[in-house]
C-alpha cells in the first residue's frame, strides 16, 4: 500500500492562506466605508400616556380592612 505524500501540504495551506488573505483586503478596501462619521443628536421624547394623568391606586387582598 504506498503512503500518502504530504511533501506539498504545507505549500498548499500557505498559498491558500496568502490568496484568502488578498481577498479579503480586496473586500474590504473596495467597501464604502463613511468619511466623517458625525454623532446625532439624541434628545428623549416625551410621550403622553394615559395613566400618566390619572392618580390609580390598587389594593392588595391584605391590605383590606378586616371586617
Amino acid at each position: 500500500m504506498p503512503q500518502l505524500d504530504t511533501s506539498t501540504w504545507l505549500i498548499t495551506i500557505i498559498s491558500m492562506f496568502i490568496a484568502l488573505f488578498i481577498f479579503f483586503q480586496i473586500k474590504v478596501s473596495n467597501h464604502p466605508f463613511p468619511s466623517n462619521p458625525t454623532p446625532k443628536n439624541t434628545t428623549s421624547i416625551q410621550h403622553k400616556t394615559p395613566w400618566d394623568i390619572k392618580w390609580t391606586k390598587i389594593y392588595l387582598p391584605l391590605s383590606l380592612p378586616l371586617q
